[in-house]
């Protein structure tokens, strides 16, 4: 059996999340790499993480939501793979928000895929290496597998929601998709706003910048800002 044909095997009925999961931990052990993780990618900004190898791997993923910058949002970008074979070398100079703070996490080289659909770019298959260098031709191309496999747990889970949100208007179908669009952040930008009088899209910097100097997840400020743990101030 071929490594393409294990991937789909190991995905076999499963849907939606369960599925998006499946495919990164199946790709951490088939191409032998440190981690990887699905995007979600919507008007230029990382929404969500659809699936990941591990805990570890959505901390990855979402770094590029705290800063704004990143090789996902570049690959769907350009409609094309971006390969960074070090992430410490000084004469690459993209991404210098990113850079260090994936380099603080250990992770020396990155790899993402486009996620395509009906010819738009809707996300990233990303492959975090704690070593410099590049995949192998062999492994890049079933990472442009698991990437065209990305599509059918994101279709999936959009079509059992929709499906479920049409036959009862009461329904809480959308939840998973809300827990997938950090619905924290949206509420915890909403009470920056109101806190610091300021529009969303300043809340939203705010709320990132916190996360960046505290070293911090987006999403674990957004949940300290709801408990009332933390409170942003005025600079």
């Amino acid at each position: 059996m071929t490594q393409g044909e294990q991937l789909l095997a190991s995905v076999g009925a499963l849907q939606g999340v369960a599925a998006a999961d499946k495919i990164c931990s199946t790709c951490v052990t088939l191409l032998d790499v440190h981690a990887t993780a699905i995007s979600l990618v919507s008007n230029g900004a990382n929404l969500a993480t659809l699936g990941a190898s591990s805990p570890a791997a959505r901390l990855y993923d979402e770094v590029q939501f705290t800063v704004g910058e990143g090789p996902c949002l570049s690959a769907v970008a350009d409609r094309a793979p971006i390969v960074i074979p070090d992430l410490d070398d000084p004469a690459d100079t993209r991404w210098a928000l990113y850079r260090p703070v994936m380099l603080a996490h250990d992770i020396r080289a990155v790899t993402a895929i486009p996620v395509m659909v009906a010819g738009e770019g809707v996300g990233a298959f990303n492959v975090f290496l704690d070593t410099p260098g590049t995949l192998t031709e062999e492994a890049l191309a079933l990472s442009r597998l698991a990437a065209d496999l990305a599509r059918l747990p994101l279709l999936s889970l959009l079509d059992e929601h929709l499906r479920a949100a049409a036959a009862d208007p009461d329904t809480e179908a959308w939840t998973e998709l809300h827990l997938l669009a950090r619905t924290d952040i949206a509420q915890a930008t909403g009470m920056v706003m109101a806190q610091l009088d300021v529009d969303a899209e300043e809340a939203l910097v705010r709320l990132r910048a916190h996360a960046y100097a505290t070293s911090s997840s987006p999403t674990d400020i957004a949940r300290a800002i709801i408990d009332r743990r933390v409170r942003l101030t005025p600079p």
